[in-house]
């Protein structure tokens, strides 16, 4: 259809089929039935190198594509990605794993994607983004039903409305203890800058008050830059379970370390009744530990990126990138938590199953102390009176807008974690419309 529609507009079009037409079947033979009847001819490949063309339409391989591209496949997949033209993928690009966005040995390196019915996770998240370029959506007039039953397989696709839907206006008459109060534990000698990112992000994105739990080292100077941080210097879990009084949310793991100061904060952290936040140092310890024995909560957030979620899970880095839906479900199921996979297109999955996408972000958020923010937005969404799940969305988004408008300002290369806080009260402001 797409070669019909193309001739018609006076557009000269080359055809090109990877078999023999006379085995054509169904909905192919028909449409080569068609553009026969209109005077048109398929050539079969392989096509010449030299071959002149201003455009290429990738439909060498449908979505179901669950191995390896190989044979003549894989050697038209080259010759794609050699032409000196843009290319647009209908649907997805040949060789992308449409549900877990994972290269199958080769794929087309398309200009744009142009996809029906449903929106394929695996667009949206590891290889998808640097494979399907801009995005282009028509969902061909589906019934509601049968769109809601395709939602529901391929999970929530996040946007900047999700802040919207979920925070509310502040009233005028309210104070800072309406807004919550997060201790932020973490920061061992020599690693202040974590905890200080956490819980500067948290101010940035509504906490009422935020106290950093930290280390005496430097307890009494961590808050000179930013003077309305609270501070506590914790020398060990006596000075930490005194706090630990059910008013306050708990973020565990930035900068704090592998020591046995670490080990005890994080145990305390874990045996509190209060919503909690698990990064970082806090994953890996918690990895370990959960080496010795099962451990599951109903109220909090794992926020791993693939290495700490493979600790976790006890398998490879690689077996986390080959489905990272399939792996932050499997994390949330095994631990009773939300879980926040973070990398390109980043997973929020659920305790009973449900999962999210964000196709928000950007490759210069790749910088240390960027999750360091993240734990911190999405616990003051939890001293905000948001659940656990929807915490962990609305951090996410928040994030990652922030990052899109920090790159936008400072470029992908210049960018600093620090940057992205910055760029929080913009989102705020911009989500309340």
């Amino acid at each position: 259809m797409a070669a019909r529609l193309a001739t018609d507009a006076g557009i000269n079009v080359t055809v090109c089929s990877m078999v023999d037409p006379a085995q054509l079947k169904g909905d192919a033979a028909r449409a080569y039935a068609d553009w026969r009847s209109m005077g048109g001819d398929v050539v079969l490949w392989p096509l010449a190198d030299d071959a002149p063309c201003d455009l290429v339409l990738d439909a060498l391989l449908g979505t179901g594509i669950d191995r390896e591209v190989g044979g003549q496949y894989r050697h038209a997949i080259a010759y794609l990605n050699r032409l000196d033209c843009p290319t647009l993928a209908i649907d997805i690009p040949s060789g992308l794993n449409a549900d877990t966005g994972r290269v199958m040995g080769c794929a087309v390196q398309a200009a744009g994607t142009v996809t029906f019915v449903g929106l394929k996770r695996g667009m949206y998240t590891a290889d998808g983004p640097d494979y399907c370029g801009h995005i282009t959506f028509d969902d061909l007039d589906v019934p509601p039903e049968a769109a809601a039953e395709i939602s529901a397989v391929a999970g929530e696709l996040l946007d900047e409305t999700v802040l919207g839907d979920l925070l509310t206006p502040r009233l005028h008459n309210s104070h800072k203890g309406h807004y919550g109060h997060l201790l932020a534990v973490g920061g061992i000698a020599g690693m202040s800058g974590a905890v200080h990112l956490c819980g500067e992000a948290a101010l940035r994105s509504g906490a009422g008050r935020v106290t950093l739990a930290t280390d005496p080292a430097h307890a009494a100077v961590i808050n000179l830059a930013r003077p309305e941080l609270m501070v506590k210097a914790i020398a060990g879990t006596g000075d930490l379970e005194p706090l630990l009084n059910g008013e306050h949310i708990l973020a565990v793991g930035p900068g704090l370390g592998a020591a046995g100061w670490s080990r005890e904060l994080l145990e305390c952290c874990i045996e509190s009744p209060a919503p909690l936040v698990v990064d970082a140092d806090g994953l890996n310890l918690l990895a370990a530990r959960a080496r010795q024995s099962a451990i599951r909560r109903d109220d909090w957030i794992l926020t791993p990126h693939p290495a700490e979620a493979a600790r976790l899970l006890g398998c490879e880095v690689a077996d986390i990138q080959l489905d990272r839906v399939a792996a932050a479900k499997a994390i949330a199921d095994r631990y009773g938590a939300s879980v926040v996979l973070k990398g390109c297109g980043t997973v929020v999955a659920g305790p009973s199953g449900q999962y999210s996408i964000c196709p928000l972000g950007n490759p210069g958020m790749a910088t240390a102390g960027s999750g360091d923010v993240l734990t911190g937005v999405i616990a003051a969404m939890l001293c905000l009176g948001l659940a656990s799940h929807d915490a962990a969305r609305a951090g996410v988004v928040a994030h990652a807008w922030a990052g899109d408008l920090a790159a936008a300002e400072h470029g992908q290369i210049a960018m600093l974690a620090s940057d992205i806080t910055a760029q929080l009260g913009s989102v705020w402001r911009l989500s309340a419309g």
